[in-house]
């Protein structure tokens, strides 16, 4: 990751430090100085919640300027709310549940949850974050056959039962249910999290309870949408941030309509954390993010146009950056990822190819095939020795890790991968000396990447080696993001390559959904 100023990296961790306390009198922030003076926009003190969140930094950085980031799609709009991490319940940097948006939660018995808003906050447009915005969603959302026609989200059902809502005043909401919830708090503080709020106000204009039916028509038509429910779910999608109109509580705000290759995001005037010393966050007035090629993302953090980068770059540019570290006036920083692997292979179980199919859905042939990689050579020639080798599984870090998670099946052992490939059955082999299907065809095994960087060639590469020498030949076949998850989708991809768990330092309150068919983008099994 580069970064510019420790300032600008305080701007986006400072929901890491932030404590409960007494908070200077609120400063007018200097972007906003001309507007309040000119009466367009009200003093930082009637912006700001009556107890707002107070972040104490360890460095408190300075009101002001750009921020340049560079993404490889323009979708990417969405990582400002990753980035921004402003939700209704945050990990601290202990990994414990602290409130954010919210003021604070009561918790009974882990199944009643009353929530408290914090009065006086406001969507980024100025109009008042109240108990409303839960209750649209909830009513004409979640439990709206048009809108949801799959219903409620899974992490509101419990043992088959919905969560029972309550509005107890314009600043309370309660959500409910006869059996304990552990995974309800820790879904609003996901990096997607569970948005149980949106903002009414807005969104009414497009449905169909609220509307007026004659512009609600007049508007869809104009969209090129079907009918309303999808020209409203169109318009709300809080973490996709790709509509400017959209009302927000993250720290910036988008001003650019996509399609574009430059983004603007501005400062929230009302978002709701402020430093000990009173100042309102964010620090950064502005955020530009530009959108190129994945290959180029590294020559232009390089090249000093970006001040913060954590994608894009890949530890096998970090001999050219830190080249570029005095030069450009950035610092180059390492750290280890919280996924569960840098790297990980994933056959696809839900191949359409009936004999792949049957040899991916056996463990045995998995197993050779990760006792056929040699993760000490790749550790050392593309990671000098850095890596952790093993298997994807939870870290270290986690309570919950066992070494023999990270061993299991993961010591390059040739002798094994044969035997275990001879003991399925895979004993003919061609003049090439790789082995035969039982249909009789060759054993080459494609394995797809999304083409974004060259580490995933260059392991793959290595991999292709101890393969062959277990008479499995590999090839690479890379493309682009959206092309590589559609063949996975559709079953045309045998394997892929791709990170590893997203989250892998869980623990018992975790929700263990990664390991198990809930989400089409788990590339090992989508169609379950």
């Amino acid at each position: 990751m580069t970064i510019r100023t420790a300032a600008l990296f305080t701007v986006l961790s400072a929901f890491c430090t932030a404590a409960a306390a007494q908070v200077a009198a609120p400063v007018e922030t200097p972007l906003f100085a001309e507007d309040v003076a000119a009466g367009k926009l009200s003093p930082v003190a009637a912006r700001l919640p009556q107890n707002p969140r107070v972040v104490r930094l360890k460095n408190p950085g300075r009101h002001g300027g750009t921020m340049r980031v560079v993404f490889g799609r323009s979708k990417d709009t969405r990582i400002m709310v990753v980035y921004g991490y402003a939700r209704l319940m945050t990990y601290d940097a202990q990994f414990q549940l602290q409130p954010d948006i919210l003021a604070g939660v009561d918790v009974e018995q882990g199944r009643v949850f009353t929530l408290r808003l914090r009065k006086g906050h406001r969507w980024s447009d100025g109009t008042p974050f109240t108990s409303e915005d839960f209750r649209y969603w909830w009513e004409d959302i979640a439990n709206h056959k048009k809108l949801s026609p799959l219903g409620a989200p899974k992490q509101m059902v419990i043992a088959g039962e919905l969560a029972k809502f309550e509005v107890i005043d314009d600043h309370t909401v309660r959500f409910s249910w006869s059996s304990p919830n552990p995974h309800f708090l820790p879904a609003l503080a996901s990096a997607t999290p569970l948005y149980i709020y949106r903002p009414a106000h807005y969104l009414k204009q497009f449905h169909t309870d609220y509307a007026d039916a004659e512009k609600l028509a007049a508007m869809v038509k104009k969209s090129g949408r079907r009918n309303w429910a999808a020209l409203h779910n169109r318009r709300d999608n809080q973490y996709k941030n790709d509509n400017p109109k959209l009302p927000t509580l993250q720290p910036w705000v988008l001003r650019t309509k996509p399609p574009a290759q430059r983004f603007i995001f501005e400062r929230n005037p009302y978002y709701h954390r402020v430093d000990q010393h009173g100042r309102q966050l964010p620090y950064a007035d502005r955020v530009a993010m530009s959108v190129a090629a994945a290959g180029v993302i590294p020559l232009k953090t390089g090249a000093g146009e970006s001040d913060f980068q954590a994608r894009g770059i890949a530890f096998n540019n970090y001999t050219f950056l830190k080249e570029a570290e005095k030069r450009e006036n950035f610092k180059v920083h390492l750290w280890q990822t919280a996924k569960g692997a840098h790297l990980a292979l994933f056959p696809n179980m839900n191949v359409k190819d009936d004999v792949w199919r049957k040899l991916m859905r056996d463990v045995k042939f998995r197993r050779a095939l990760s006792l056929a990689i040699n993760r000490h050579e790749i550790n050392q020639v593309i990671y000098y020795g850095l890596a952790l080798e093993g298997q994807n599984t939870v870290l270290p870090q986690s309570p919950l890790y066992k070494k023999e998670y990270r061993d299991a099946w993961a010591k390059f052992d040739l002798k094994q991968a044969n035997g275990l490939l001879d003991g399925l059955g895979l004993t003919e082999r061609d003049s090439r000396g790789v082995r035969l299907l039982p249909d009789g065809r060759p054993m080459e095994i494609i394995v797809e990447t999304a083409g974004e960087d060259t580490e995933q060639t260059d392991v793959l590469e290595l991999i292709h080696d101890s393969w062959l020498a277990a008479g499995v030949k590999l090839f690479t076949r890379p493309s682009q993001r959206e092309v590589f998850r559609n063949r996975i989708f559709a079953g045309e991809t045998l394997v892929s390559i791709w990170s590893g768990h997203e989250f892998g330092i869980p623990n018992a309150n975790t929700i263990p959904d990664e390991f198990a068919p809930t989400d089409q983008l788990q590339l090992q099994w989508p169609k379950w």
